[in-house]
């Protein structure tokens, strides 16, 4: 079985410094956070800029201050960014501005769903624009999947050649709204991957630890932070170290090594380039 690659969504959207103190808003306070992380054994760092007035956004600009806080300081990590809704207008102009920095990798979802107060819009247009703008500057998607329909389009991007397999996803279980995170939903997405896809599990709220677990024993790959839990356990406030501490925990007593950041680049497909290496020529079912 593979090592297990650990992503590190700090921050996402919705925490602030009055709903929890400890949310890294920041430059300086998301290295912070991730530096203490990439200790423990994160070697992904899912990446959401805020700006002044803590409100999400897709500004160049924030993106840009968070990485060369991490360059700066010469953190050994994957960056990851979020092209999501919430931080603005659902256009390429907006959405994709960041594109273009120094990251290896970038989330595209691959159709629309709902959250709990807003709609998680992402047109074919827009979808396309993203997935191009990505391979132009050799930044590797990471194909958000709320719902099965999602594995679906990727599977109709993928004969396009819009996606270039081998193809990393990530599952993102139990938003409101969205698929439910069950074992037998799980099974039924990771089931219906194209083959040869790498793949992680996003196990929002309290289905955190069982679908996570599950990940682990399928041979997955697994996310944690503060955008998908806000709560330790019931009352207690999470934190993203505590977070990954237990990750870490639950992977010791499962039996799966954690991946480096170099390892996890080969798993992943990664060069210096962004360009896959894993499987030059793809293979998808």
């Amino acid at each position: 079985m593979e090592k297990l690659i650990i992503t590190l969504s700090m921050l996402g959207n919705v925490p602030t410094k009055a709903t929890n103190p400890t949310t890294p808003v920041t430059p300086v306070e998301i290295a912070d956070t991730l530096e203490g992380c990439r200790e423990l054994g994160v070697s992904v760092a899912h990446l959401h800029a805020r700006d002044d007035q803590e409100r999400p956004t897709h500004a160049r600009e924030a993106f840009g201050a968070i990485l060369d806080e991490i360059k700066r300081r010469g953190i050994n990590v994957i960056t990851q960014l979020s092209t999501g809704a919430r931080g603005g207008e659902n256009t390429i102009e907006c959405r994709g501005q960041m594109l273009d920095l120094a990251c290896e990798m970038g989330s595209l979802a691959t159709g629309s769903s709902n959250f709990p107060n807003a709609v998680n819009s992402n047109s074919p247009d827009l979808i396309r624009a993203l997935a191009e703008k990505m391979r132009d500057n050799n930044v590797k998607p990471e194909v958000e999947v709320f719902d099965v329909a999602m594995i679906d389009n990727a599977r109709y991007l993928i004969k396009q050649g819009i996606l270039i397999p081998p193809v990393h996803f990530n599952l993102v279980m139990n938003v409101p709204g969205s698929i439910r995170g069950t074992p037998k939903n799980l099974m039924h997405m990771v089931e219906s991957l194209p083959r040869g896809s790498t793949w992680t599990v996003s196990g929002i709220g309290r289905s955190q630890v069982r679908m996570l677990g599950m990940a682990m024993l399928l041979g997955g790959h697994v996310r944690t932070g503060l955008e998908d839990v806000l709560e330790y356990e019931p009352g207690v406030r999470a934190t993203n170290r505590r977070l990954v501490e237990r990750v870490v925990k639950m992977a010791e007593a499962l039996g799966r090594e954690i991946a480096t950041p170099d390892e996890a680049r080969e798993i992943l497909g990664l060069t210096a380039g962004g360009k896959d290496s894993r499987h030059p020529e793809g293979a998808a079912s």
